[in-house]
């Protein structure tokens, strides 16, 4: 029982830990202390959603339907391009920093808008948690499956909090204009590739 639970844990930390969309968006959000808690329960909640969904049968749905995938593929790249240009923005240009740094908060609706667009709009985001997860999941049958289905719960309920807690307390480092330009350039980056990464096998078919 505890093999299978910490086996869902160990995979899903695995896949979801890297820096991508999702986290960043977190990362950002906690730096400024800007409803960093919602966001973060958000990508739980999306992920507790989309994991049930790969453990109990529904990956093969996904990844059959070529439409919504196009769909999903198109909207994500455009998404994190325009948002990585944001960043980017923000990274060449210390006023837009210090222009961030007085602006008004994004209301909490906002930031549950957004951190659903960067979860949801991001193919990869379905890949890890249905496909991936939900063909691991396939060797598990009854009890099992269901505590390989609760360890995978708890790794995306540990991470997002950890992340959003951890950055929030170390905002008054990570907040340092140098610090914030830095970060900045690297998400914008990471939303770059990411957006590059989608588009790249349609450019190629």
């Amino acid at each position: 029982m505890f093999t299978t639970l910490a086996k869902g844990f160990v995979i899903t930390l695995g896949l979801i830990m890297p820096l991508g969309a999702q986290n960043s968006y977190v990362l950002s959000q906690s730096i400024k202390k800007n409803h960093h808690l919602t966001a973060a329960t958000v990508c739980i909640v999306c992920d507790f959603l989309l994991m049930s969904l790969g453990v109990f049968g529904g990956g093969a749905l996904i990844a059959s339907n070529d439409l919504a995938y196009q769909i999903i593929t198109w909207a994500g790249v455009i998404f994190l391009s325009v948002y990585g240009a944001m960043f980017f923005r923000d990274a060449i240009n210390a006023q837009a920093v210090e222009a961030a740094e007085s602006a008004t908060p994004s209301k909490r609706k906002v930031v549950i808008f957004t951190t659903l667009a960067v979860t949801l709009l991001n193919p990869h985001v379905y890949l890890d948690t249905v496909v991936i997860i939900g063909s691991i999941s396939g060797q598990y049958q009854g009890d099992d499956k269901y505590i390989f289905w609760l360890g995978t719960i708890l790794a995306s309920l540990a991470w997002f909090y950890a992340l959003s807690l951890g950055a929030a307390k170390l905002s008054p480092w990570l907040a340092q204009a140098h610090v914030q330009r830095a970060i900045n350039l690297i998400i914008a980056v990471i939303m770059w590739v990411i957006a590059y990464s989608l588009i790249k096998p349609l450019l190629l078919s």
